[in-house]
């Protein structure tokens, strides 16, 4: 048995050991940060144990691509603020104006992306609020020194994640993700299965399968930084992804042609899935026509999309290059992203005037953490439900920040320092392990904002009426948001599958007459997936949602179906076909039936004649 097998079974109060030395090492990284930053003696030493909360993955290669992009961020961030405070220094609602703009926008770029690039994109967001707001609403000609303060906190942060996740041997992310992968094949190969036994292939059970892959594509993103290999990683990893797609599609047209439940197709079938490395074969004559030529080749295609399936997971579990490095682009939708976008400055410009007006101390406390609150939610399926996580979740953090602060310790030397806080950090890391969802979250909110109210300093300072103060802000903050969003609701579901279900059919509508595509046809099928994605959310769907998947399942197998098509007929250009193809394409483009099964039955023909007649020229006369 492996290190990493026995972590993953073996148990300890309820907790697997892995779980608890991803706890360890973040505890570890915690004081280490904190360490690091008394010693150089920065002014927000609590930065750099918040930055390693907000770096809390139990693998390296995902911590440190989030580092990555945290630096970034944080870099373009702090030029923001320099910018708007410059700008707007004396006049602070023009100032507050601006920042709600700036969150706004952020909030867009946000939607255009997923993963570590779109917090990254809000990361550049609420920077500003605490850069200029929070540290230096009064005094901005201290932004830039502020600004260059919290950039040395996050790189000591980033520094103890990298330096404790190699010394105490991190694991690696390839390893689960090819897990995951696996068990979506075999998923793939029982469709395919169920489709031979005549079994119908729901839109909904389609949709959950090719939502389960495209929400893989972030974490295959943060191989590249795990590894000198993890870029070949990466694109291994990538290429099986996008396989897998093809393959569901794959299976969905055999499903549709007659003739395929046949019992004698069907075992043979079956058998050449179930058995590794089996070479594609023929299922009927190739020469037949009709029904029969279209299952052969719907047989083999299938045969072909599961080996190419299995070459990228062997290529991603030896690390070597896959045969095909496909990209995995991400479906962006500018309207949904945009309204996101404004929707979020409202809330910000809401808040900011009624803490304005209420003439409150502390009000950039409140208007940092809405800040916060706004710009993490962004990277949510369900903003609101995530303002709702963090109004419950702050006084759970200031509860555990007191005990802390006033039970617990009360004493200025660090060593006691780092042991006090070994229980309060470990606990949250370990809820952050749970499989629930919403606990794992709740565990990830408690670290962070614990961190924050409790803000670890040199010397500690315990100061009760500071540490109310500072809680209640941070409370009010949550509430503000919730009742901005009650006034300005998010996007609803509803409303974002509307939108998302008619870019499809429109997107569909415009395929044949764009010019050169910009992705391969597995591409794009692995885009649409994405869109697939983004429809279906989380959780069971309603009997409404359902078929709502159905249409966007149905479109899918259309556009891809069209796309393949286009593929071939476009590598017989110039060809003694060429006139054949141009005449499939304008059938493609009416998207009618009958004509497109009289160009296709015209260019089989015409290619079995070319076969036979070149077979003639190589046999010679008789």
């Amino acid at each position: 048995m492996s290190v990493a097998t026995a972590l993953g079974t073996s148990r300890f109060a309820g907790f697997p050991l892995s779980s608890w030395a991803f706890a360890v090492r973040i505890w570890i990284a915690v004081v280490v940060a904190l360490y690091a930053a008394f010693w150089l003696q920065l002014e927000s030493a609590s930065s750099a144990a918040v930055c390693v909360g907000i770096l809390a993955f139990p693998t390296r290669g995902q911590a440190l691509e989030k580092a990555g992009y945290r630096s970034f961020a944080t870099v373009i961030g702090v030029v923001a603020s320099i910018a708007i405070v410059g700008t707007f220094s004396q006049a602070r609602d023009l100032l507050l104006l601006a920042f709600a703009a700036w969150v706004g926008l952020c909030i867009y770029a946000a939607g255009l992306s997923d993963g570590n690039r779109a917090y990254a994109a809000v990361l550049a967001g609420y920077t500003v609020a605490v850069v200029a707001i929070q540290q230096q609403l009064d005094t901005p000609l201290h932004v830039f020194d502020a600004g260059m303060q919290r950039g040395a906190a996050i790189a000591v942060g980033i520094a103890a994640v990298a330096i404790v996740n190699d010394l105490l041997v991190a694991p690696d992310r390839h390893l689960g993700l090819a897990n995951q992968l696996a068990i979506l094949h075999r998923q793939v190969r029982d469709l395919a299965k169920s489709v031979l036994r005549g079994e119908p292939s729901g839109g909904p059970a389609t949709a959950t399968l090719l939502r389960d892959i495209a929400s893989l594509r972030s974490d295959m993103g943060s191989l590249a930084t795990e590894s000198s290999g993890g870029s070949t990683r990466s694109a291994a990893a990538r290429s099986a992804a996008v396989a897998l797609v093809a393959e569901v599609h794959a299976a969905r047209v055999l499903a549709a042609l007659p003739g395929s439940a046949e019992p004698a197709l069907g075992d043979r079938l079956r058998s050449a899935l179930e058995q590794e490395g089996v070479e594609e074969t023929s299922t009927a004559a190739y020469a037949a026509r009709g029904a029969a030529a279209s299952v052969d080749w719907a047989s083999r295609e299938l045969l072909r999309r599961d080996r190419e399936v299995r070459e990228g997971l062997a290529a991603l579990k030896s690390g070597v290059r896959p045969v095909h490095e496909w990209r995995t682009p991400y479906y962006r939708s500018h309207r949904l992203a945009g309204e996101a976008g404004v929707r979020a400055g409202l809330w910000m410009a809401m808040v900011s005037a009624c803490l304005v007006l209420s003439g409150w101390a502390l009000t950039d406390v409140s208007l940092t953490q809405v800040a916060v609150l706004i710009g993490l939610g962004a990277t949510t399926p369900n903003p609101r439900g995530f303002t709702v996580l963090g109004f419950i979740v702050t006084p759970i953090a200031a509860i555990t920040a007191g005990v802390l602060e006033f039970v617990v310790l009360g004493v200025t030397q660090f060593p006691l320092l780092a042991m006090g806080l070994a229980p309060f950090v470990m606990g949250s890391v370990l809820m952050m392990t749970l499989p629930n969802r919403v606990l794992s979250a709740l565990g990830r909110l408690n670290l962070i904002f614990m961190l924050v109210i409790f803000g670890p300093s040199n010397p500690q300072i315990y100061n009760p009426e500071t540490f109310l103060d500072v809680s209640l802000f941070v409370g009010l903050a949550a509430a503000l948001l919730l009742m901005a969003q009650t006034l300005i609701p998010p996007l609803s579901d509803e409303r974002r599958r509307r939108w998302l279900l008619g870019a499809a059919r429109r997107e569909l509508d415009r395929l044949t007459s764009r010019g050169v595509p910009r992705y391969g046809p597995e591409e794009a099928m692995f885009r649409d997936a994405e869109r697939i994605r983004q429809i279906a959310g989380e959780g069971a769907p309603t009997a409404q949602v359902r078929a709502i998947l159905q249409e966007a399942v149905a479109l899918f197998d259309q556009a891809a179906a069209i796309r393949l098509c286009e593929a071939s007929l476009a590598r017989l250009a110039g060809g003694p076909l060429a006139a054949l193809a141009d005449q499939a394409r304008k059938a493609l483009a009416t998207r009618d039936v009958q004509a497109i099964r009289r160009a296709a039955l015209a260019l089989h023909d015409a290619a079995a004649r070319d076969a036979l007649l070149a077979a003639s020229h190589v046999m010679g006369p008789a």
